[in-house]
């Protein structure tokens, strides 16, 4: 599973650590993800969504059925790619 949300669409970012004598070394940015189920009413069944803090934001906020056409739209993620989980 790849580090990326699939309601925004946000993944991990490149950067320097910075020590206290300016020495620059490459690290990661990690996305805060976490697995998510929700009951989809639509297709009366339950789904599992791999998101960030901001991505459940989203979610609150449209609805799950708007978020996720949005998402879709956008590119983020595919129908295919959404875990049904019963």
């Amino acid at each position: 599973m790849s580090k990326i949300c699939q309601i925004t669409g946000k993944k991990a970012m490149i950067g320097n650590n910075v020590s206290h004598s300016k020495r620059r070394t490459k690290r990661t940015f990690d996305v805060n993800l976490f697995n998510k189920k929700f009951y989809y009413v639509e297709q009366d069944c339950w789904i599992s969504l791999s998101l960030s803090a901001a991505g459940l934001r989203v979610i609150n906020k449209k609805g799950l059925d708007a978020a996720l056409t949005d998402a879709v739209n956008k590119g983020f993620c595919d129908w295919r790619t959404i875990k049904v989980i019963g």
